[in-house]
Parts: C-alpha cells; structure tokens; sequence
C-alpha cells in the first residue's frame, strides 16, 4: 500500500470508529429521511433513552456527521455528511488509484 493511501486510511480511522455503532447508524439513517430531529423525537424511534441518544448525537457531532439548530428551547438536529463523503470518495478513488 502506497503512503498516500495509508494517511488517507489513517484519516478515516475516527469515521468508520463513529459510523461502526450500530445504534448511531440507526440516528444516521433516521435523520436521513427527516430534515431535523428532537432528541425526544429520535429517542421516539429507538430503544435507546434519552440520554443515549444525546451521548451518542455528541459523538456524531464531534466527528462532524450532524449540527444542531436551536430553535426556541428545542434543539434540532441534522445530518452534514458532507466532508464525510469527501474524506470516503477521497479514499476510495486513492485505494482505486494505487492500490489495485
């Protein structure tokens, strides 16, 4: 493998750590058919609690994969995959390059 797609691997380590839980894979694909989300109204399609789903909503925010709009007292949440799909298209087309 050539160093440019070992950084890149490297790069996307903290991502597939974030989108391997299954349970924020779930908030993922929910938000993806929603504009915005409440805690409460993605708690309402899960098993999780409340606080899980805000611990696991913090990880997703801090890796960059969802924003929160607050409106009002309510907070609202939505995906910015973005950068993600950058960061995956960039691997990808490197792993495609180089290593195949």
């Amino acid at each position: 493998m050539t160093n440019k797609a070992s950084e890149i691997f490297r790069e996307c380590i903290p991502l597939f750590q974030t989108l391997s839980d299954p349970y924020r894979q779930d908030i993922i694909l929910l938000l993806a058919e929603h504009d915005s989300l409440t805690v409460t109204e993605i708690a309402d399609h899960s098993t999780l609690s409340r606080p899980a789903i805000s611990h696991h909503l913090k990880i997703l925010r801090e890796q960059g994969l969802v924003e929160i709009q607050q409106k009002g007292t309510k907070r609202w949440y939505s995906l910015t995959l973005d950068s993600s799909v950058v960061l995956l298209k960039k691997l990808i087309e490197t792993v495609e390059k180089d290593c195949l």
